[in-house]
């Protein structure tokens, strides 16, 4: 069974953190994965750079642009991670964009996520008809889970269709803006949440965008499975580099 799929298993709400690959220094990525795990958390997104992030905040787009001065590729990335399954157990997801992977060829870039022990993968701008027609037999030859996103516009028949060829959890962008933190809900993503929740989907949700603390951790998974934090984590790196990452995620806890 691929390891998301065990993790949804698990009498808990689950806490998942984003960060982009090389950054804050080009060498930083596996110490992050290792720390995160230590930490407690439960899955890992790990961001593949790209030049034109159209669904990034401004702090994820820094980052982004960082790490490929740093010199991050992903070629380099997967040189990175080849040995990352001798110390990193838990769920592993890379989020990027489609034309790096378009750049790589789709089923190369698949088996070699499928070869270093990637678990899945989510392209927010791979449409969900494009994906389910022309590469869904190539995630699932390789065991890799593709991750849909539904945001407050999507339509009720859209999120059927996705949950319907979902085979993980769904991402559920709690705004229609990109990524940034913020420090609580309004009645809006409230409503956004609980008419989710009464679709009885059959896949979990697990809601992004603008988890930044204890309080909209909880806020999210009163309704979902959990929650994604993203640009506050970003913004830790920023300032703190790779220290005192246990002490980040005890303060959401």
């Amino acid at each position: 069974m691929n390891r998301i799929n065990q993790k949804l298993q698990e009498d808990k709400k689950l806490l998942s953190i984003y960060f982009t690959a090389g950054y804050p220094e080009i060498n930083d990525t596996i110490t992050v994965l290792e720390e995160l795990e230590k930490s407690g958390v439960d899955l890992v997104e790990i961001g593949l750079p790209f030049s034109d992030p159209l669904a990034d905040g401004p702090t994820i787009q820094a980052s982004s642009t960082q790490a490929l001065n740093n010199g991050m590729t992903t070629e380099l990335l997967f040189e990175q991670l080849k040995d990352i399954r001798k110390s990193v157990t838990i769920p592993l997801i890379i989020m990027g964009y489609f034309n790096p992977m378009m750049q790589y060829g789709i089923e190369e870039f698949c088996e070699k996520c499928a070869e270093i022990g990637i678990d899945g993968l989510i392209i927010p701008d791979l449409p969900v008809k494009e994906y389910n027609e022309h590469y869904r037999v190539i995630f699932e030859k390789n065991n890799l889970i593709n991750v849909f996103l539904i945001t407050p516009q999507t339509s009720n028949e859209r999120i059927r269709f996705i949950d319907e060829i979902s085979s993980g959890f769904i991402y559920m962008v709690s705004s229609a803006s990109v990524t940034g933190a913020q420090n609580s809900f309004g009645n809006e993503q409230s409503e956004y949440f609980e008419r989710i929740a009464k679709m009885k989907l059959k896949s979990p949700q697990i809601i992004g965008f603008g988890i930044s603390n204890s309080d909209t951790f909880k806020q999210a998974t009163k309704y979902a499975k959990g929650a994604i934090i993203g640009s506050a984590f970003v913004k830790h790196l920023t300032k703190e580099g790779v220290k005192s990452i246990d002490k980040f995620i005890e303060k959401i806890r």
